[in-house]
């Protein structure tokens, strides 16, 4: 296959070839006036039909070239990526179904919003799936839009809370030494880049306070769309730069969980993907098989700040995880320790109350928390009373899914007291 910079230019030839014999073409049939707009017409046409034409054929090396052709993040896209497989386990935690008074769920009331009927803002918003989980009782689980048991739902930055999980747990079986361990104890090449790369911590990077460098918009050129198109994220991992001291504000930054995905993978020995399955998917009890989508067949790295695919019924197992210190049965699958300190909301080492270890923290309802996706994923989750609430949808539909998520919850907790 010719290189990207060889097809360019050939492309752009071909499609001035195309204009100048269209041009003589009407010259011959119709006169001067309809030859100059054909001509005009086919010249502003070259550039963006060239471009999208390279854009079709680089699909797999090129990360401004996926943004061309599938532009804006899409539910779907967990099909476009290569898939690397993580495997459910042998035994599954049991959810019973249950059921609530009648009533208790059939409208919701957002704080400053009008009161509306559960089944019509699910319905308007674009929701796939929706489930309340009350301790192993399913008593809420719908689907809709094509939503269904067994379909697969990407959760897009859920991916990150996935991702904290499994670092907490290489912290307790001692493969990760500790949060305060700067990340060129693992990624000693950023040294070669910038010398403060010693001061930017473990701790830093999943709170999101790590002082890089990082534009969030613009298809096709910024930061958000090189580090969720990338076919190569390993390398735009690594060509980061500082912007600021570490510790200084909160700021999200995908190019976090892609270095500290690194670290997992080199401390483990193993692709995340694997260990993920290992550690956490069949320990937890998943009912089925989930995966991580890939940058690319040629480089395999999962895409660790959006890429984590499951059943919305096995997101909401993980929330049933951290809603019991990461305890299921017998099986203590995450330290209790790391649970709350994932989840807390302190500022003594970070500087965001209401965001901690990649997880959300609910600061209008004390001890409650949230995993967070794009287009309005949600696991949201309250250990004081057992329940764990699962949005998966198309798109936001609405601007505050979190107040309705803490509505439905203070629903479900007055209906049980």
């Amino acid at each position: 296959m010719l290189t990207s910079p060889l097809l360019v230019p050939l492309l752009l030839a071909v499609a001035g070839l195309a204009s100048w014999g269209a041009a003589r073409f009407v010259r011959r049939r119709r006169g001067r006036t309809v030859t100059a707009l054909v001509a005009l017409l086919a010249f502003l046409a070259v550039p963006g039909g060239g471009l999208q034409l390279w854009a079709l054929a680089a699909l797999d090396s090129s990360a401004v070239a996926r943004a061309v052709v599938w532009r804006d993040a899409d539910v779907d896209d967990w099909r476009r990526f290569p898939a690397l497989p993580v495997p459910a386990g042998a035994r599954t935690l049991q959810l019973r179904p249950g059921s609530l008074p009648t009533g208790v769920l059939d409208e919701v009331t957002p704080p400053g919003g009008a009161t509306e009927d559960l089944d019509a803002l699910l319905e308007r918003t674009g929701t796939q799936a929706f489930l309340v989980l009350r301790g192993d009782e399913l008593v809420v689980e719908r689907y809709l839009h094509g939503g269904n048991r067994e379909g697969t739902q990407t959760s897009f930055s859920v991916a990150k809370s996935v991702l904290s999980t499994l670092v907490g747990i290489a912290v307790d079986r001692g493969e990760i030494g500790s949060l305060d361990d700067p990340v060129t104890a693992y990624v000693p090449e950023l040294l070669d880049r910038d010398e403060d790369f010693t001061r930017v911590t473990l701790r830093s990077l999943v709170t999101m306070s790590s002082g890089l460098r990082y534009e969030e918009h613009g298809l096709p050129w910024s930061d958000d769309s090189v580090t969720y198109y990338s076919p190569d994220l390993r390398a735009t991992a690594l060509s980061v730069e500082i912007d600021e001291a570490p510790g200084l504000r909160w700021h999200y930054d995908n190019y976090n969980p892609l270095l500290v995905g690194l670290v997992l993978e080199r401390a483990t020995g193993t692709p995340v993907a694997q260990y993920a399955s290992e550690v956490l998917w069949q320990p937890l009890g998943a009912e089925a098989d989930a995966s991580w989508s890939a940058d690319s067949e040629e480089h395999g790295f999962a895409k660790m700040e959006s890429g984590f695919n499951a059943r919305a019924v096995d997101y909401a197992r993980f929330g049933y995880l951290f809603a019991h210190e990461g305890r299921v049965g017998d099986r203590q699958v995450v330290p209790a320790a790391w649970v709350a300190e994932a989840t807390a909301r302190d500022t003594s080492t970070d500087p965001a109350e209401h965001y901690q270890y990649w997880w959300w923290v609910d600061t209008e309802r004390e001890g409650r928390f949230s995993a967070r996706g794009n287009k309005g994923q949600y696991v949201y989750v309250d250990p004081t009373t057992d329940v764990v609430v699962v949005r998966m949808g198309r798109d936001h539909g609405i601007d505050d899914w979190p107040a309705v998520l803490r509505d439905v919850a203070d629903r479900v907790q007055a209906a049980g007291s």
